[in-house]
């Protein structure tokens, strides 16, 4: 436990990923979207965007919605149904986000992901680029996971996994779980009267994990356990979590107010995690620059293929890098955004030419910034 100062203050989030359990959208007897509910929450990613922050929330239900519209029973479904109830219900639920939060002037977008989309480098890169270009632009960016065709997700997958992820690729310095609990006890304060809860975790220990307890929702696939990895994960790319529960209106506005609730501590920040894990790679590879990217890399800009003179190895898109200058000191590493031939096509080019060399249209930077290590 630590002092009341250390814990997170929502209120100062500058990038917030929030993910919103089934239970709390879908009705457990009707089957219905929870409508007052979730225009309760638009207001809260209102006021969150009021105050500067980008806002991604990631959101199950997909499945929940679908089988209602479908008709399918109650309990577990076959995978094949699961599938589709996903690919109905997808569409309800992006329909539900989007006029919940259109009459506040704001854009929803739709991304759907596998968990193989933020492992997998070269994907990751494009999920990367893709969320930052929506965030840049102003959109609320809706996340789920493709339901429809991961049959491994449907079956053992949660979102509370995908959103720490989600966090982690679009450098969130805040990630909120929502669930049907507001946070970590002792133990099981539904069979142990002596449970305490807990509000600020410095270190995830295995005292902490053991004390996570199963799934206790019909709805949810996700159970502390769930929690805990996703809490690893987030922090240790310098994510501050927090588990809260959201059977209340407003329950982000809640959280700042002091709501029960158990914050996870960041370990750094984002930006700094993000630079370490790239700079543990293997190398797959090197580009020779010259004096004038040099200059451009020590001044906080992206490697550009006019400034690459020759490059070494075979790597592909995703792959580490190592960026040497021209006396053939190393100067940092990064992550390229083209495999070996095309950049061996477009190197010494400008940039508006990518196209014409390539046939097809590419990304401006051979590496951006955030990409690298220098």
């Amino acid at each position: 436990m630590s002092v009341a100062r250390d814990v997170p203050d929502l209120l100062k989030a500058r990038r917030l990923v929030v993910k919103i359990g089934s239970a709390l959208l879908v009705d457990a007897t009707t089957g219905r979207l929870k409508s007052d509910w979730l225009k309760a929450l638009a207001l809260d990613v209102i006021a969150a965007k009021q105050r500067g922050a980008d806002v991604v929330l990631v959101s199950s239900g997909s499945i929940a919605l679908g089988r209602r519209v479908l008709k399918l029973p109650a309990g577990a479904l076959p995978l094949e149904q699961s599938q589709a109830a996903a690919a109905v219900g997808q569409i309800q639920l992006a329909r539900a986000y989007e006029e919940a939060l259109a009459p506040h002037g704001i854009t929803t977008a739709q991304v759907l992901v596998t968990l193989d989309d933020t492992e997998d480098r070269r994907r990751y890169l494009n999920t990367r680029a893709t969320m930052e270009t929506l965030l840049a632009l102003g959109t609320v960016p809706i996340v789920n996971e493709n339901d429809t065709v991961a049959t491994d997700e449907i079956r053992y997958g949660d979102n509370d996994r995908l959103a720490a992820q989600i966090a982690i690729t679009v450098g969130a310095d805040q990630l909120v779980l929502l669930s049907d609990v507001d946070g970590l006890y002792t133990g099981n304060p539904h069979t142990d009267p002596g449970a305490t809860h807990l509000t600020f975790i410095e270190a995830i220990t295995p005292q902490i994990e053991a004390m996570a307890g199963d799934p206790v929702s019909g709805l949810s696939k996700g159970g502390m356990k769930t929690k805990i990895t996703a809490a690893r994960t987030a922090t240790a790319g310098g994510c501050a979590m927090v588990i809260a529960s959201g059977n209340q209106m407003r329950p982000l506005l809640a959280i700042s107010q002091g709501a029960t609730c158990t914050w996870f501590a960041a370990v750094g920040d984002p930006q700094a995690a993000r630079k370490r894990w790239i700079a543990a790679m293997k190398p797959r590879g090197a580009l020779h620059i010259d004096a004038g990217a040099v200059a451009a890399l020590q001044a906080g800009k992206s490697l550009l293929p006019a400034g690459v003179v020759s490059l070494e190895q075979k790597f592909g898109r995703g792959d580490a890098v190592s960026i040497l200058g021209p006396d053939g000191q190393a100067l940092g590493q990064g992550l390229v955004r083209y495999t070996a031939d095309e950049t061996r096509a477009i190197l010494g080019k400008h940039t508006d030419r990518i196209a014409e060399i390539l046939g097809y249209p590419g990304r401006a930077a051979l590496i951006h910034r955030d990409d690298m290590v220098v």
